[in-house]
């Protein structure tokens, strides 16, 4: 079974990223495979165990979506309701009073994951539709942030703490390369993209490579219409 393959590299990589230590600004960081990983296994269960056309990669989970869903770009509404995945989610070991774990009892919105599946629920309808020959998976489950719950994305790391990282992170997504055997790679956003190519270009893989916007309402272009601009990419690289 696919899913056990992908579960597998899964504990792996959570064993190996627990090992790490992150200095200022850094002083929290979860993991929402490990604390939230009974929707996340329900999500690689239902939908991931098969082959994919296209494989669709984030960079790192958000404080408002994966992070509290255990599904990448995990907002609430979305995964309860469109992918019909709704599940007990524990808290991390060591929480920031400013950025509390509530599950799907979580109020805030996930505006990059309200974007990306609010897209594919409007042109394919269905989830079963979608996954037929996509997948969605993030390169790097960790979420750091700073003592004020300021959100840290991973390209903000040092340079000795992105290796370290990198190391772990690039295994587990050769063993997803390998195990969902996709057609074409695509980046959500550069930090994605880039990640994709060094490990397809490592691991031998052979695919499409391509990317599209990130649907971050950080990103002024995105909040010019990233549906419109994500689909246009898709169609002219020929995904689509």
């Amino acid at each position: 079974m696919q899913a056990d393959q992908i579960l597998a590299a899964t504990d792996l990589l959570c064993l190996r990223l627990k090992k790490l230590r992150f200095g200022e600004p850094v002083t929290h960081v979860y993991n929402p495979l490990v604390y939230a990983r009974t929707p996340h296994e329900a999500y690689l269960r239902r939908y991931g165990d098969s082959p994919k056309k296209v494989l669709m990669l984030g960079m790192n989970p958000g404080p408002w979506g994966m992070a509290q869903t255990g599904v990448p770009f995990g907002e609430i509404p979305a995964v309860r309701e469109w992918l019909g995945i709704d599940e007990p989610v524990q808290k991390p070991k060591v929480e920031n009073p400013k950025r509390p774990i509530e599950g799907f009892a979580c109020t805030r919105s996930e505006v990059s994951g309200r974007r990306l599946w609010g897209l594919f629920a409007e042109r394919f309808k269905t989830p079963d539709a979608f996954f037929q020959d996509h997948f969605v998976l993030n390169y790097c489950p960790l979420v750091f942030m700073a003592q004020t719950g300021r959100n840290i994305t991973p390209d903000k790391l040092s340079a000795k703490e992105t290796a370290a990282i990198q190391q772990a992170c690039d295994e587990y997504l050769g063993t997803c390369l390998s195990t969902f055997a996709p057609e074409w790679l695509i980046g959500v956003g550069a930090y994605a993209e880039t990640a994709l190519k060094r490990v397809a270009e490592d691991s031998n893989y052979e695919a499409k490579l391509g990317r599209v916007l990130h649907p971050s309402p950080a990103s002024p272009a995105a909040n010019r219409g990233w549906s419109e601009a994500a689909t246009g990419q898709l169609e002219a690289l020929g995904v689509w």
